[in-house]
């Protein structure tokens, strides 16, 4: 809250009447011009509290009529009546003529926009250039003068064309950035654009005169006309943005022209602006084209020139107003956004811009109207200036300096003072509940409390009072001999002030103890704050520094910290703090451009590290730890931080014991009270961390400031201490955990401390270590802490606090110590929930926490828990709302559900409304209505009219319920046996129940479908007939009912099995069966048997079936009952055939728990020797495999001699020895006419790595193509691989392998021979023939080479050669070694027929047993695929 205090200006005695004000723009210096009738004009400057500055004082005996400030230098230029014109220094009260120029009336004064120069006009229209050094001293006499011969009204600068900002430029250059050092390196301007500076100031100007013209006055002082208009000008302004001149006439007609590049001017726009005629205006502009006017009315006047609107500004009178009040001047504070205006009655009042600008929303509404300041007399001139936002009102008799002023307030030692007016304080004692009214006699700047004194001051002295009984009385008096205000600061006995360059450490009575010195780099002291023994000071350098004030004298706790260069943007500290250990420093800053920064800074005394938390972000930077590292505390840190997004800290606070704790109050970014002090109704956070070395910065709480309280004062275990705005604490709405004190300060309760303010202080720690342990996640240490407390309202509060932390864990164990078995029993059963936040909710409900358990249903978007919530807090608005929004899918239910509830609390009209909205209307309308016959007859007939179609169809029920009601039951009977309505049949049936008329009911109550009503009856009267056929309508249940009945009847035993049965009660219906011995029955409830069955009602029931030779039955009842041994034993027994599913059904999986692995591949071995015993040798062959024993399995495929699954089998199995056994079984096939054969047998025997059986395979090929084929080649080469694979074969016996490898060679050296003879034949016969005579000496010739294929060839020979003698002893002797031969098999037709001819005797043919004749056409195919596969193999 701000108030604005008032300060008269001490104007000496000898001036008159105050004329004109004008503050210096950026010090705090105010120039007054007075008039007096008897001793003329004069000028007196006064500083910021009104003090006169006696060396400036100017007279002349004449009036002045203008007063101008050098934008930067303390220089006053003066215009007189009499055309003279003075600079006037400030403060040495120097005074400078300006050569005599102007004999009339000066008019005109105004500075460029670096003060450069200065231009003079007067009343007879003569104008002056004049030109001023960078020192403020004038050059000569004047550079330009022009007579326009009209009196000159009004004059303004030309802004300079934008150029670069130098500043920012080599701000960056310093900073490292490359591109700025090269703008400023001339050697390297070639490579980019040049740096375009552009005139440090604007030298055109316009200036406008009597007659309506407006002339321009180049930089070179050449003059020429622009525009004209029709009236006086009284104002110009230029509107940069869009390079507009706008000029308004005494008349109030406003011209809007644009300006081109050689002077012209164009008109845009011409409008006659309102006001009252007749008065002077007083018309004002701002940077954004707002035009504000004040006319003498009871309003104000704006009009915005960039979006072409208007709208006024009027008084309130709620607010101290008067009716009938006028406005008669204004002026506007850029810097604040604040409007003043000035009434006739002496008040200011005061509109705060409260948007942003350029937002395109309702233009009255960004203007909120303040509480207006009052004064004496009538406001004619206000003017806004200084770097302090200094307002000065004159009111004709004296001048009023207002500077804005943040209503003071502190809290110490349970002690809080906040300021009611500029020297009234409020005093609240909370150890003593006391309040106090402090009223001093000066303006309070500044107050601090500790529990024994109160001290204030106003910049100029600081004053000590004490508490004595009701009263406050003044102790202590120390004078300053500062113009300003500063802070200061108490600790123990010590008041800690500030001054130029050093801290002083004073007594209460104003003896200075000692002198905390700062260099000049260090800075001039700004920020004081003291946390229990440690001071903490900021400089206007944003140096820190933090002192220790436990000892007799205050001692340096840390060197002086520049945070500038740590800190990026940084323009000036706002506030700093220090924690309870000194070892921590928050810090608030502005940034370079003047606005708040959204950070808050830690620095860290002991280890000297700066870190921050982005409240515009809302997360903390990586070297912030946001909690433990455990999963369920970075989710709810994580989540805590996303409502801390976008906003803007204001104000910070250590706990005052507690060096862990830290509060700040945050506001939106873009609020309008991220900049003002008055934060009431805003949108305002209050967060509270816990701030230490090793964890770093970790969120403990936030929620939202409410409304009525202004801003935060304190934080003090186990409180939040705020200030309330006056006359609002009656009106402040506060929870139950609010404490108000009297007056101004509220306190609330920290979120662990609800319902433990009252406790002791060792309770008051365990709650602060078992937070901060929960808050980073040591679950050990946090236990530990409250290990020792018994209180059952300290353990609530910690399960609150698990609420807020969403700590499940910890909430079960307070659960547990508070003895709250419901409560942890909805814990548990809310686990089978999958978000946590639901599951928290659910605890929040147990404790009572309604609108943290809404809050969190929200969060995590169980709107279903969220309706449930609501219906059953009774808030069925909201109930239906949320099912029509979100849960959509429970919205007929949700309607339900209230419209049952209305007709409980006996709203039935509504009630009837969501029964229809439910659609259940049907039903429960008749239900409801069944005692008022006339409605319910008027609803029905509302239905028909309506075209329901139940009750177009059945529209009759009402007709059965008023024949009930009038005990027309056979009328009745008939309607309800006619329509068929259920309802009608229930209600019916309960009539002939009261009148004990059985049957009927019975016979209703079974057309309601009320079959549970109508078997009690059968039960109840013997019915036994009908029992069993309703049972077996009704549900499971009933069932069970009606069976036991019968059992117990002991009469209709078979009815009570089926029912058993049919109710899914096995055992029950076996135990009966059994019992009566109905195997009829057994046989069909054995057939709903499966393995989900009991297993020992199972076995039972096995043992039946095998007493009855039922086997198959059996079997399959002692599998489903997982007795597989058993199974397999009895199919053995009675040779049952064991099918693929019985087999299947006796496989156990591996992952079953029934067996072990060893058990399971046992119980598979037994079922694949059965299936081989039956010879199902694929399934033995499946079975052996599922039990890994592949070699089995193996076998059992040979049996089945499936050659293409043999192949495949062993390809898959890669075991040596599978190899082998599927070579050698192919072996067994006729491979010879079978390529394939041959391949895989090549393959198998090479894989399984038998070489010795693969060379005897390969001799076998050999054989062939000698037997069947005499190819004699091929043979060798077969032959050839066999020697290879037989040396590299590892025989049982070195000298039975080493005779084979001799034995082999023999025959390759004889087969050889033989093919080369046959070859050389037709190169050399003879050769040939000596080579074959020679072979056939070989003793051992046959059957490496047939001896018939020996002769043969020297019989074909011979016979060629016409030796048919010779050829016939050849063939003499082959007969003699091989009587039995075949000779055409080894000589040729053509041969033996020549023979035959030349000898003249018949040539007798012998048959060779087993050999035929080979040589047909099939036997050239055979060859050649016996070659591809031989000749393949031997390319692998």
């Amino acid at each position: 809250m701000a108030v604005y205090f008032d300060h008269r200006i001490e104007a000496p005695e000898s001036s008159g009447g105050p004329s004109q004000v004008a503050w210096h723009p950026t010090q705090p210096v105010l120039a007054v011009a007075s008039n007096s009738p008897t001793t003329g004009g004069n000028i007196d400057l006064y500083l910021q509290q009104g003090e006169h500055v006696g060396s400036c004082h100017v007279d002349r005996p004449f009036q002045p009529t203008v007063l101008r400030w050098h934008p930067t230098k303390p220089l006053l230029a003066l215009g007189w009546e009499t055309g003279e014109v003075l600079l006037l220094t400030h403060p040495s009260g120097e005074q400078t003529p300006l050569p005599a120029t102007h004999t009339a009336c000066i008019t005109l004064l105004e500075w460029s926009s670096s003060g450069s120069r200065l231009i003079t006009g007067d009343q007879m229209g003569v104008l002056a250039l004049w030109k001023v050094d960078a020192r403020g001293r004038l050059q000569g006499s004047h550079i330009v003068k022009h007579d326009y011969t009209k009196p000159l009204t009004y004059c303004i600068f030309r802004p300079a064309p934008p150029g670069e900002d130098v500043a920012m430029l080599a701000r960056a250059a310093v900073g490292g950035d490359e591109s700025a050092l090269d703008m400023f390196n001339w050697r390297k301007a070639g490579n980019g654009p040049p740096l375009k500076m552009g005139p440090q100031e604007g030298l055109v100007f316009y200036v406008g005169t009597a007659d309506g013209k407006v002339h321009c006055v180049d930089e070179h002082g050449r003059s020429s006309p622009v525009l004209s208009v029709d009236g006086s000008i009284q104002k110009l302004f230029y509107l940069k943005r869009r390079e507009v001149l706008a000029v308004v006439t005494e008349t109030l007609l406003l011209s809007q022209y644009t300006l081109g590049p050689e002077g012209g001017a164009q008109e845009l726009m011409k409008v006659k602006l309102s006001g009252k005629s007749g008065q002077s205006a007083d018309i004002v502009s701002t940077e954004t084209g707002l035009l504000i006017t004040a006319t003498g009315e009871q309003v104000i006047r704006l009009w915005d020139l960039e979006r072409d609107d208007n709208y006024v500004l009027s008084l309130d009178e709620s607010l101290g107003f008067e009716k009938g009040e006028v406005l008669n001047c204004v002026s506007y504070c850029t810097a604040k956004e604040i409007l003043a205006a000035g009434t006739n009655r002496g008040r200011i009042a005061l509109w705060r811009m409260v948007s942003q600008p350029n937002t395109r929303t309702g233009t009255k509404a960004q203007w909120k109207l303040q509480t207006p300041t009052e004064i004496e007399g009538n406001v004619t001139q206000l003017q806004w200036g200084s770097n302090l936002n200094l307002l000065a009102a004159n009111s004709v008799t004296t001048v009023l300096i207002l500077c804005e002023h943040v209503m003071s307030a502190h809290f110490g030692q349970q002690v809080a003072a906040v300021q009611l007016t500029p020297s009234q304080l409020s005093l609240t004692m909370f150890n003593t509940n006391s309040h106090l009214t402090l009223r001093s006699d000066m303006h309070i700047k500044g107050v601090c409390v500790t529990k024994d004194t109160v001290t204030v001051w106003n910049g100029k002295q600081v004053t000590v009072y004490e508490p004595s009984g009701a009263t406050l009385r003044n102790t202590a008096l120390c004078e300053s001999s500062l113009s300003h205000p500063l802070p200061s600061s108490v600790h123990d006995e010590n008041i800690y002030t500030v001054e130029p360059n050093r801290v002083q450490v004073r007594t209460p009575q104003g003896t200075v103890k000692q002198l905390l010195a700062f260099s000049e780099a260090e800075g001039n002291p700004v920020l004081l704050s003291v946390c229990q023994g440690y001071l903490v000071v900021g400089t206007d350098t944003a140096h820190i520094k933090v002192f220790d004030l436990t000892r007799r004298e205050a001692k340096a706790h840390c060197s002086a910290k520049n945070l500038v260069d740590l800190t990026p943007n940084l323009g000036a500290l706002r506030s700093v703090k220090c924690n309870a250990n000194g070892n921590q420093v928050s810090i608030l800053v502005t940034r370079v451009n003047g606005r708040p920064d959204h950070r808050m800074y830690f620095y860290d005394v002991e280890m000297d590290t700066l870190s921050h938390f982005d409240f515009f972000t809302g997360r903390p930077p990586s070297g912030i730890s946001q909690a433990d590292d455990t999963e369920r505390c970075v989710c709810v840190c994580v989540h805590s931080f996303d409502c801390l997004s976008e906003r803007c800290p204001v104000s910070h606070f250590w706990d005052e014991n507690e060096p862990r704790l830290f509060v700040c109050e945050t506001v939106l970014v873009n609020s309008p009270q991220m900049d003002h002090l008055d934060r009431v109704g805003a949108d305002v956070l209050v967060v509270t961390f816990f701030c230490t070395q090793e964890h770093g910065l970790l969120l403990q709480d936030s929620y939202p400031k409410p409304a009525g309280l202004q801003a935060l004062l304190a934080l003090d275990v186990p409180y939040y201490y705020f200030t309330c705005k006056v006359g609002t604490m009656t009106n402040v709405q506060v929870d139950t955990f609010y404490v108000t004190s009297p007056h101004m300060v509220s306190r609330r309760a920290l979120r662990d401390f609800q319902g433990l303010e009252n406790c002791e202080k060792a309770t008051r720690d365990a709650m602060l270590n078992f937070s901060f342990y929960l808050t980073i996640g040591n679950m050990d240490e946090a236990f530990k802490s409250i290990k020792l407390i018994k209180s059952e309202a300290v353990w609530e509060n910690m399960a609150r606090m698990c609420v807020k932390n969403r700590r499940l864990d910890v909430a079960r164990v307070c659960l547990g110590n508070m003895g709250n078995a419901r409560a942890a029993r909805a814990l548990r059963e809310a686990e089978a929930e999958p978000e946590l936040e639901a599951r928290v909710a659910v605890l929040a409900l147990q404790l009572g926490m309604l609108e943290d358990a809404e809050k969190l249903y929200k969060c995590c978007g169980r709107f279903d828990l969220l309706n449930k919530f609501y219906q059953a807090s009774g808030q069925w608005q909201q109930a239906v709302e949320t099912a029509e929004t979100h849960d959509r899918i429970h919205l007929r239910t949700t309607y339900y559900s209230y419209a049952k509830y209305l007709e409980a609390i006996g709203d039935k009209s509504m009630a009837l409304v969501f029964f229809e909205k439910s659609d259940t209307h049907r039903f429960e309308v008749p239900r409801m209505l069944l005692d008022d016959a006339l409605s319910l007859e008027i609803y029905v007939n509302k239905m028909k009219d309506n075209a329901d179609s139940l009750f177009t169809t059945d529209s009759r029920l009402l007709m059965i319920l008023k024949c009930i009601q009038i005990l027309y039951i056979s009328q009745a009977s008939e309607i309800a046996n006619e329509t068929g309505n259920r309802a009608a049949s229930y209600h019916l049936a309960r009539q002939y129940e009261s009148q004990e008329e059985i049957k009927q009911s019975v016979h209703f109550y079974t057309r309601a479908q009320a079959y549970n009503n109508a078997i009690r009856l059968c039960k109840e009267n013997g019915l036994d007939d009908q029992l069993m056929n309703l049972a077996l309508l009704s549900n499971p249940e009933d069932m069970m009912e009606a069976a036991c009945y019968y059992e117990e009847k002991g009469s209709h035993m078979d009815r009570a099995v089926m029912l058993y049965h049919k109710a899914g009660h096995f055992s029950k219906a076996l135990e009966v069966a059994f019992a009566t011995e109905q195997f009829s029955a057994l046989q069909l409830i054995a057939e709903d048997l499966d393995e989900t069955s009991d297993p020992a009602l199972l076995a039972r029931c096995s043992d039946f079936f095998i007493k009855h030779d039922q086997y198959e039955k059996a079997v399959e009842l002692l599998v489903a009952a997982k007795k597989y041994h058993e199974a397999l034993q009895l199919c053995l027994d009675q040779s049952l055939t064991i099918t693929e599913d019985l087999a299947e059904s006796m496989t156990v999986t591996k992952e079953s728990k029934d067996l072990s692995e060893e058990a399971r591949k046992e119980l598979l071995e037994r079922i694949a020797d059965c299936c081989m015993r039956q010879g199902n040798y694929h399934l033995a062959t499946k079975k052996y495999t599922q039990a890994g024993n592949k070699l089995k399995a193996m076998r059992a495929l040979l049996k089945s001699g499936d050659t293409e699954k043999i192949v495949f089998f062993a390809g898959v199995s890669r075991q040596k020895e599978i190899y082998i056994m599927a070579a050698n079984y192919l072996q067994s096939l006729d491979w010879r006419k079978d390529p394939e054969i041959m391949k895989n047998i090549i393959s198998f025997y090479t894989k399984g790595r038998a070489l010795d059986l693969l060379a005897g395979f390969y001799e076998a090929c050999a054989q062939v193509e000698i037997d069947d084929y005499q190819n004699y080649e091929k043979a060798l080469g077969a032959l050839t691989e066999a020697y290879k694979c037989l040396s590299k074969a590892k025989g049982r016996s070195p000298d039975e392998h080493e005779a084979r490898m001799a034995e082999l060679q023999h025959k390759i050296t004889l087969v050889k021979r033989f093919v080369q003879a046959r070859r050389l034949y037709e190169d050399d016969p003879g050769e040939a023939v000596r080579l074959c005579e020679a072979l056939l000496e070989e003793p051992d010739l046959d059957p490496a080479v047939r001896i018939g294929d020996a002769y043969g060839f020297l019989v074909e020979h011979h016979c060629q050669q016409g030796s048919f003698q010779v050829a016939y002893r050849k063939l003499e002797d082959l007969q003699k070694l091989l009587p039995s031969l075949n000779i055409s098999y080894y000589v040729s037709q053509g041969s033996l027929d020549a023979l035959q001819r030349a000898v003249g005797l018949p040539l007798g043919r012998g048959q060779l047993s087993g050999r035929g004749d080979r040589r047909d056409s099939g036997g050239e195919e055979d060859e050649v695929e016996e070659d591809e596969a031989l000749v393949s193999h031997q390319g692998d």
